[in-house]
């Protein structure tokens, strides 16, 4: 992380002297903008997407956010959505055309794999490969338009190298989108080593409360247009401006936020390790070998969330753990300070993990802000429970 990267988090931007003096930006909560003239009115209608004419567009507050975003990422331009999959919907409905093909690298979140099922119906396909770039050279198909990757990716915290991905694609033709949300811009600069369009849940670190919903898509001037056109206007998954202002309020503690889940983090897989019940654990920070060297060469640091793989590898097992443990709390999502727990298993799903390549023991963790002190000793009852 550099300190641009602090600044561009905890600075006003827009200036406090133009809003009296105010810490905090102001929540520009209106639906619509008015002028003083007809010919006004026309004209700005002519440029949408930087003039303020309605808040499905562009609001004050939101574009803030939208610039800082942004900046973070070193991209040219971003637009932000309602929720992460608001803004994954926007770039496949943008992007694509009936015949065309995507492939996914990686595991990929279940909703985005759902969303792709569901444009079959529209004659659009789509592959999925592991993050060997040799599996990913032979899936490329002559229609494949985009290149979607998760790293690390879904559940595994698998890596990808993001640099040998990109130069693949643009000898092809062919667009890359990364979720980017595990990271953080603080922690992978996509852009930076060629991708197109970096993606983020808002929801995750970057609100950083577990109070907002909210998504964004970051990339060149000539994407983000298209994008804006049909993905955000068309499809309107607007992020309202008291979000953007909540998630712009996440942003000035970002930096210092990130470091806490990280320091926690390396604690807590040091204390996993030690655990004769534990016999997988997966995040970067365990990496060795060439994926590790992939690791430091893209990123800058790591993020709270990991998984690790219980002894006790079926649904009883995993559910009399994850009911032992009281700090952790069971929930989707992750980011937010409260440390959360969950598991792909359900009590009929074990012959779908098996062939998605899920060990049935996976446990999930989202490391959050209470202190690693704290969170290993609620870990260190939950095993000693499923012991007794």
């Amino acid at each position: 992380m550099t300190l641009t990267d602090e600044k561009i988090c905890t600075d006003l931007a827009l200036g406090a002297s133009q809003y009296h003096g105010a810490v905090s930006p102001p929540i520009f909560q209106t639906s619509l903008f008015t002028f003083k003239s007809f010919e006004s009115f026309t004209e700005s209608q002519k440029q949408e997407r930087e003039k303020y004419v309605y808040s499905r567009g562009v609001n004050p507050t939101v574009h803030l956010l939208e610039k800082k975003l942004a900046q973070l990422e070193r991209g040219e331009q971003c637009k932000c959505f309602g929720s992460g999959m608001g803004a994954i919907s926007a770039v496949f409905l943008s992007l694509l055309q009936s015949g065309d093909h995507v492939l996914f690298v990686n595991n990929i979140y279940g909703p985005t794999s759902q969303l792709l099922k569901h444009l079959e119906k529209f004659n659009i396909e789509h592959d999925v490969v592991d993050h060997n770039m040799k599996n990913v050279e032979s899936a490329i198909k002559d229609n494949t338009k985009i290149i979607y990757v998760e790293s690390p990716g879904t559940m595994l915290m698998k890596f990808v190298d993001l640099k040998a991905l990109a130069t693949l694609a643009k000898s092809r033709g062919i667009i890359t989108a990364i979720d980017n949300t595990w990271a953080t811009p603080l922690y992978q600069k996509p852009i930076e080593l060629g991708i197109d369009l970096s993606i983020h849940s808002l929801t995750k670190y970057l609100g950083g409360h577990s109070d907002v919903v909210g998504g964004a898509v970051i990339g060149s001037h000539e994407l983000i247009d298209t994008i804006f056109e049909y993905g955000h206007q068309l499809n309107g998954s607007v992020l309202g401006p008291f979000d953007a202002y909540l998630i712009l309020r996440g942003l000035r503690t970002l930096p210092v936020r990130m470091a806490q889940h990280q320091a926690n983090v390396s604690k807590v897989i040091e204390y996993l390790k030690q655990q004769e019940d534990v016999t997988a654990i997966h995040h970067p920070y365990v990496e060795s070998g060439e994926m590790q060297t992939i690791v430091n060469s893209q990123m800058l640091g790591y993020s709270g969330l990991l998984s690790f793989e219980l002894r006790q590898a079926h649904f009883e097992g995993v559910s009399k753990f994850i009911d032992a443990l009281r700090l952790f709390k069971i929930g989707v999502s992750w980011g937010g300070f409260e440390s959360l727990v969950n598991s792909p298993i359900k009590n009929d799903n074990e012959a779908q993990l098996k062939e998605q390549g899920i060990p049935l023991g996976l446990i999930r963790l989202s490391i959050g802000l209470e202190g690693a002190e704290a969170q290993i000793a609620d870990l260190d009852q939950a095993f000693r429970k499923i012991k007794a």
